[in-house]
């Protein structure tokens, strides 16, 4: 309740305003020079400025100066105005100007603030050298019926140094220029209608006032308003439009010439004022002597107030109707602008540019300034020394601050005409007023409640040098406040409202403008002033400033945590007793019962001290709402003292019978989800839930309700988790008697079913120690259900046997959506074993059997049980924790039943498929522990034919698997339908796919999405997703590969690649490999469909009531066949890609096809599409055949193997992924058969690339395939002699012996061993043997009627020679 700075506004991009506005100097302004020669004059002020700044100004101190300079200088040199509305703000500087606008934004903490933000730049002046020296902002009132006080727009009006004043829109638009008088102008001020308080107070008029250095201008506002209007929607009019020009209204203004003061630098226009009989008396006396004349009737006059020098204030005097208001002509000004600035765009089409010249001559010709009517001043305040600087009329009119260049702050009194008060040591001092209402809570208390409602008047002063803000009570009033705010401020005080507005449309308005406003250039901030109305009052009148006093004397007791709890008591006491205001005495039991340290023993008699002491008063003298605070208090502290004492060890004896064969039957698997969720992890020991409870916590969460009953506030997690905990974790360690802690609280009047709420939420937050002391909890709990529930309120008497309990409905909803899976279901244990016994006593007190209502609530308890069951085997599935180096995330997935039933039919196997991913299990791992699963089903069945024998040896092999495919194992079994095989094959296959579209680079993904695709036994489902797949993520990208390759004409760089692909160049090659394996097993389950009946898809019977999205194989099963010859056409193409980007080969992959071939990629495969038919053309043909054998060499090139060489007959095994792959020969067959090629052109390819490459005994595997055995033995003859050739002409090691062999070979083969060319061969350096075996191969498949055959054997003549004597 004391004065505070609220920060209301926020600018964004500051430091652009500043860059802009300075960006041609490379130094901003530091005006040191000035400061050291103020310091030199004037005293060391050091030690009590550090005193004023050693409070909050901690993060000024930690900047260095040179930052701070930079940051909040600049501000000083500029012009700042804002809109009293605080929805716009303007920094003008020299002739450039920023405006800023209000624009709402949420913060982090999901809080709507409000922030000015830059709307508009750009430079103002329009006149040579002339510069910005004033602005204001003036918000006009909206015209409409249904405003509320918002203004419909601002006006921004800025004073230039050629006398120029130009009014603009808030987007920067000029609306009209007037020159009025051709000196600088020094200040804009504005006054706007105010609504009088008192009847009786003249009614001021509004108007904008203008000061030059000896004139004072001042326009009516009226006038003002309605030319201001009139231009805005010309200028609306003309840019929609092009309209032409009407001719808004003149503005009426008067024009005084300021005599007898030698400087002027600031003013205000005081308003309209009539004198007493006494003044005018007294005035005409003096003005005219002993026979002066008295007129009947004061005159009204307009006060005007001037600062300056000589005299250092000036009181001015302008009676109405001395002067004849003066009419501007503003359709020059704005008909000029309007053409040059709209219409010069249009100039074109308009046929206006004949006159351009003449527009110009118009614009620079001044227009006629009128001259000013002399008015006297009345008197001054003489001063020859002080200059004035800048003076601030108060809200009422009655006052005013100036500042002088002494330091000094003086406070006149307009209506005397003197000076009443000074305060010294303010050089530079910025000042603004506040004005607070009365606050409507005090009028019912204060003696002048039937009067008009009172207003209390301070000044604001803020002091540049020291850094502080003060706030001053009026006239003679003390400081009431004062703030550490840093020296680069500015204080912006507007003393305006709405222009526009009068007694008639005020009415009803609420005007939302603040008085003072304090910009932090630093922190970008924009804070008001809060002061309270009692401040302005003094002791003597005033309760409330005791009340006040006291207030803080008891919050600086709290605040000390050393002081004893008995000195506590009794200062408190005296306090509370002692204040008389209901609402401070509220306020100050509120201090004392959230206080932390005072203990609840103190807190208690306190409250009953003041209880009593409210009790003996009159009540017609009590606040009812102070009383029941009081009373609901109490009773609450009493409440929590009672639960507190009850800590004896209770003795409960209950029938657990059903209870233990449940806890047996499911208690291994609760061993098992114990030890994963027992790990040790860190906490804050205060966010522990065996912290104890504050009384302040305890009664900030409860509340009495008129009625007297207590009532439980719901708020946050851990609020109402420690609540819980406090009430019954007691009671369920067998620590607190139940059934006392029920009474207390039954008595207290705490409704059942929050009492319920709070044991459940205690018993599933505790699931850590409920599993260590399983029995001992569920009695417990078990107990204290049955007590709860036996509660008036509770189990209704009037209960329909047609519908469910609410009462165990709630304990069920709260089971069904908690994600501790044991506790949960260990509540559902007791709670059913409780309903059972609730039912049957319940049936027995109405003398008959209501069979239904017994069938469905017990009904109820069973589905959810087993579905508790089964969310516990799952969830202890879910946490078994990936292995290191997994590549999913470690988080595991909390599931409950009510996510499980969101999750649709597909819900389960979703999680499961989710878990396989973290735990990155390869897809043959899965089909082998699925396989076990149904293995074990088969063993199940012939044990249950057996007998008991067998299932020894089943716990024997199940001891020794690996536990985690156990329990994946032991889910399978659990959910038989929900993760069949199929399902979960197909859930993964999505799961992997969808990873992989997040990361495309991880295409390990994608393999295994295939992998499990491949391992979906259905072919309707599989054909539904590889069609999803495909359609959903596959496309898209597959077509970007295409384009890309055709665009470069080869395989693309990594570059490229993850520019239109979105993936690296090897991720490329993998991701066309899937597409291959994809479109095939597309083509397999499309072929297979028709032969296979659709499986019917199922679920479990107690999860029949799941309502979600469908699974991915309902999905599946609901999509369309596709078109296989499409299918086709694009796997040929994926298979292209592939070969290409696999051995890098240049090629236009689409450039294989014909028109329509292209036509149809990448359609929907179930659309039927014009395919290639026919004959291809020769051309393509020979492209296709080109790309095929470039195919074959490279992957001849990829396996040569040098240890082939030297190995005996066999060759080494090929990979059957990649490059080696030894499935690529027979793609390229199968490719090539496709695509109307010659498949022994192929072949014959492929032998001569693997004798070429030194791989003879791959060769001669594919030669024995070969049909055309003529024309490979041609082509192996050369490559034979090219190898011959090698040996003895070229080879490093030539004998003597393959000299003279040369020597004796026939002539014809000399010469055409010499005409080979042996560098075509990749691998010349072949062992003779080698050579020797390939001729014979020669010699078998030559005719001998072959033209080459006699070469032939001269060739084996010569090997046979050279073998022999090697």
């Amino acid at each position: 309740m004391s004065c505070s700075l609220l920060e209301f506004c926020r600018l964004q991009e500051f430091r652009t305003v500043r860059d802009y506005l300075f960006h041609n100097q490379k130094t901003e302004p530091e005006p040191e020079e000035q400061d050291t020669t103020d310091n030199q004059l004037s005293w060391d002020t050091s030690d009590w400025e550090s005193a004023w700044d050693n409070g909050d100004n901690k993060e000024e101190e930690a900047a260095p100066a040179t930052t701070v300079c930079q940051n909040a200088l600049w501000l000083q040199d500029c012009v700042v105005s804002l809109s009293p509305c605080s929805d716009l703000l303007v920094v003008a500087r020299e002739q450039k100007a920023v405006f800023l606008s209000a624009k709402w934004c949420t913060d982090n903490s999901g809080r709507e603030e409000m922030t000015l933000a830059v709307s508009w730049t750009g430079t103002l002046s329009t006149e040579e050298g002339e510069c910005v020296s004033s602005s204001v902002c003036i918000p006009l009132a909206s015209q409409k019926r249904s405003s509320t006080g918002r203004p419909d727009w601002t006006c921004v009006v800025v004073g230039f140094t050629s006398g120029y004043v130009r009014f603009y829109t808030e987007n920067g638009v000029l609306l009209l220029a007037q020159l009025l008088h051709e000196d600088p102008v020094l200040r804009l001020k504005c006054r706007t209608y105010e609504i009088p308080r008192h009847p009786g107070v003249t009614e001021q008029h509004e108007e904008l006032s203008i000061l030059y250095p000896a004139a004072l201008v001042t326009i009516d506002g009226f006038s003002l308003f309605q030319s201001l209007r009139a231009c805005r929607n010309q200028v609306a009019r003309a840019a929609a439009a092009g309209s032409d020009v009407i001719q808004p209204p003149p503005l009426a203004y008067k024009k005084w010439g300021l005599q007898d003061m030698d400087t002027i630098v600031d003013h205000s226009s005081v308003g309209i004022m009539t004198l007493c009989v006494f003044d005018q008396m007294k005035n005409a006396s003096i003005l005219g002597g002993f026979n002066a004349s008295v007129k009947g009737s004061p005159p009204a006059m307009s006060q005007y107030v001037t600062v300056g020098g000589g005299p250092y204030t000036g009181f001015y005097y302008a009676v109405e109707g001395s002067s004849q208001p003066l009419l501007s002509h503003v359709a020059l000004a704005v008909a000029s602008k309007l053409t040059s600035a709209l219409f010069s765009a249009a100039s074109g089409w308009l046929g206006w540019n004949k006159n351009k010249n003449e527009e110009e001559a118009v614009q620079k010709q001044k227009p006629k300034v009128e001259a000013a009517t002399p008015l006297g001043i009345r008197f001054g305040l003489p001063d020859s020394r002080r200059h004035g600087e800048s003076i601030s009329l108060s809200p009422c009119n009655t006052l005013a601050g100036v500042t002088d260049d002494f330091g000094r702050v003086t406070l006149l009194d307009l209506a005397r005409g003197i000076a009443i008060r000074m305060w010294k040591g303010y050089r530079d001092a910025q000042l603004g007023w506040l004005q607070v209402p009365e606050e409507q809570s005090d009028r019912g208390f204060s003696p002048s409640a039937s009067l008009p409602r009172r207003h209390a008047l301070f000044l604001v002063i803020y002091a540049p040098r020291r850094g502080i803000l003060e706030v001053w009570a009026m006239q003679q009033g003390p400081r009431v406040g004062a703030f550490t705010v840093g020296k680069h401020c500015r204080l912006l005080f507007a003393g305006y409202h709405l222009m526009g507005v009068n007694s008639v449309t005020s009415q009803g308005w609420q005007l939302h403008t603040q008085q003072v406003c304090l910009l932090d250039p630093i922190t970008g901030a924009l804070r008001t002033v809060n002061i309270p109305f009692h401040l302005a009052l003094s002791d003597k009148k005033s309760e409330r400033a005791k009340d006040m006093h006291l207030l803080k004397r008891l919050t600086n007791i709290l605040k000390n945590r050393e002081v004893e709890p008995d000195i506590l008591e009794s200062e408190a006491k005296n306090v509370l007793l002692d204040i008389k205001h209901p609402a401070i005495k509220k306020q100050a039991m509120e201090s004392l019962l959230s206080n932390k340290n005072a203990p609840v023993s103190c807190l208690s008699n306190i409250m009953c001290t003041l209880y009593e002491a409210l009790k003996q008063q009159d009540p017609e003298e009590v606040d009812p709402a102070l009383f029941q605070l009081c009373s609901s208090q109490l009773k609450l502290l009493q409440l929590y003292t009672d639960v507190q004492q009850l800590q004896s060890t209770s003795d409960t004896e209950d029938s657990m019978e059903s209870l233990r064969d449940e806890l047996s039957r499911v208690g291994p698997t609760l061993q098992r989800y114990a030890q994963f969720t027992s790990r040790p992890s860190v906490s804050f020991a205060q966010d522990s839930p065996d912290s104890p409870l504050p009384a302040q916590a305890f009664l900030s969460q409860m509340e009495c309700t008129e009625d007297g009953q207590l009532k439980v506030i719901r708020g946050t997690e851990t609020e109402w988790n420690q609540l819980g905990n406090f009430l019954f974790w007691g009671c369920l360690c067998g620590n607190n008697p139940i059934q006392n802690v029920c009474d207390t609280l039954q008595k207290a009047g705490i409704s059942p079913q929050q009492l319920l709420s709070l044991l459940m939420t205690v018993w599933l937050q505790r699931e850590k120690e409920v599993l260590q002391k399983t029995e001992e909890t569920v009695r417990n709990l078990h107990t204290l259900l049955i007590a709860l529930s036996n509660m008036k309120g509770a189990v209704e008497e009037s209960w329909d046997p047609q519908s469910v309990s609410p009462w165990w409905q709630q304990v069920r909803s709260t089971c069904i959506q908690s994600h501790n899976a044991a506790a949960a279901l260990l509540a559902a244990f007791v709670a059913h074993c409780a309903a059972k016994a609730s039912i049957s006593s319940h049936a027995d007190s109405k003398l008959q059997s209501e069979w239904e209502a017994v069938s469905l609530e017990l009904e109820q308890w069973v589905v959810c049980v087993k579905q508790l069951e089964d969310v516990l085997v799952l969830q202890t599935l879910m946490l078994v924790p990936p292995p290191q180096g997994a590549g999913g995330s470690a988080a595991a997935a909390q599931c409950s039943i009510k996510t499980l039933l969101e999750g649709g039919t597909g819900g389960i196997a979703d999680s499961v498929s989710k878990w396989v991913f973290r735990h990155n299990l390869p897809p043959e791992r899965l089909k082998e522990i699925i396989q076990r699963r149904e293995d074990n089903n088969a063993e199940g069945k012939l044990e249950q034919k057996a007998g008991e024998g067998g299932a020894d040896e089943k716990e024997q092999s199940q001891e020794g698997s690996d536990k985690t495919s156990e329990l994946l194992v032991a889910v399978c079994q659990q959910f038989p339908h929900s993760l069949s095989p199929d399902l979960l094959f197909a859930h993964c296959c999505w799961e992997y796919v969808v990873q992989w579209n997040k990361d495309p680079e991880e295409g390990r993904c994608l393999c295994w999405a295939v992998e499990h695709l491949k391992l979906v036994s259905s072919p309707h489902i599989q054909l539904g997703i590889s069609t999803m797949m495909w359609s959903t993520f596959i496309v898209k990208r597959f077509s970007a590969a295409a384009y890309l390759m055709e665009k470069v004409g080869k395989a693309p760089k990594d570059r490229l690649c993850r520019r239109d692909v979105g993936m690296g160049d090897k991720a490329v090659t993998c991701f066309l490999g899937c597409c291959v394996q994809l479109l095939q097993i597309l083509m397999e389950a499309d072929s297979a469909v028709e032969e296979v009946a659709a499986p019917e898809l199922s679920v479990e019977e107690a999860w029949f009531g799941a309502e979600g999205p469908a699974s991915i194989a309902e999905l599946a099963l609901e999509q369309k066949g596709v078109h296989y010859p499409l299918v086709q056409h694009h796997c040929l193409l994926a298979s292209l890609l592939h070969a290409a980007m696999t051995f890098s080969l240049r090629v236009k992959p689409l450039s294989l096809f014909d028109s329509k071939g292209k036509n149809a990629f990448f359609r929907d495969l179930a659309t039927i599409q014009l395919m290639p038919s026919g004959d291809m053309d020769p051309g393509l043909i020979s492209l296709r055949q080109e790309f095929l054998l470039r195919v074959l060499t490279g992957w001849v090139q990829a396996i040569d193997d040098p240890s082939c060489l030297s190995s005996g007959s066999s060759c080494p095994p090929l990979p059957s992924t990649g490059p080696k792959a030894d499935w690529w020969p027979s793609l390229c067959l199968e490719l090539g058969s496709l695509l109307q090629i010659n498949p022994d052109i192929l072949r014959r390819h492929l032998v001569c690339e693997l004798y070429n490459q030194g791989l003879d005994l791959r060769a001669e595997e594919v030669m024995l395939e070969v049909e055309d055995k003529d024309v490979l033995g041609s082509q192996l003859l050369v490559l034979t002699g090219q190898r011959l050739c090698y040996s003895l002409l070229h080879s490093q090691s030539q004998t003597q012996a393959a000299m003279e062999l040369l020597a004796r070979l026939p002539p014809t083969l000399c010469t055409w061993l010499k005409a080979m060319d042996p560098s075509e061969l990749r691998c010349p350096l072949v062992p003779l043997s080698q050579i020797s075996r390939l001729v014979s191969r020669l010699i078998e498949i030559l005719p001998e009627n072959h033209a080459q055959y006699s070469l032939a054997l001269h060739l084996l003549e010569a090997v046979d020679v050279l073998t022999t004597e090697d």
